[in-house]
């Protein structure tokens, strides 16, 4: 009976530890996909970048458009003022940088410099 009893704890403790492996695995190639799903998500977000300004979505000339990517996707250059774009898809949000940029602008804390190289 106790060989009995203790051949069952071994059988659950092996049954156990094959159980705990599978799960670590099973993680592992969930982080896996998780993480070239974000890197899916970035370069389609890249790409949608580049393409913004021939869309119907974009309300500024495209020929006036800068491409800068980081930290602001867009400088655009009108007559009568300079217009900062970010291109944002889906439920993404603005850097911590980009909302730092978005204020200095709302302030008003933006200046020009030349720079004489001679």
């Amino acid at each position: 009976m106790l060989w009995a009893l203790i051949s069952g704890l071994v059988v659950l403790a092996a049954f156990s530890l094959k159980l705990r492996q599978e799960a670590q695995n099973s993680q592992a190639k969930y982080k896996k996909l998780f993480s070239q799903k974000k890197q899916s998500e970035v370069r389609l977000g890249q790409i949608t970048e580049q393409l913004v300004p021939f869309l119907n979505q974009f309300p500024y000339d495209p020929t006036q458009a800068q491409f800068l990517g980081r930290p602001i996707d867009y400088i655009i250059f009108e007559k009568d003022k300079v217009v900062f774009v970010e291109v944002k898809s889906g439920n993404s949000k603005l850097s911590k940088k980009q909302r730092l940029i978005k204020s200095n602008i709302d302030k008003g804390n933006v200046e020009f410099h030349e720079i004489r190289i001679k």
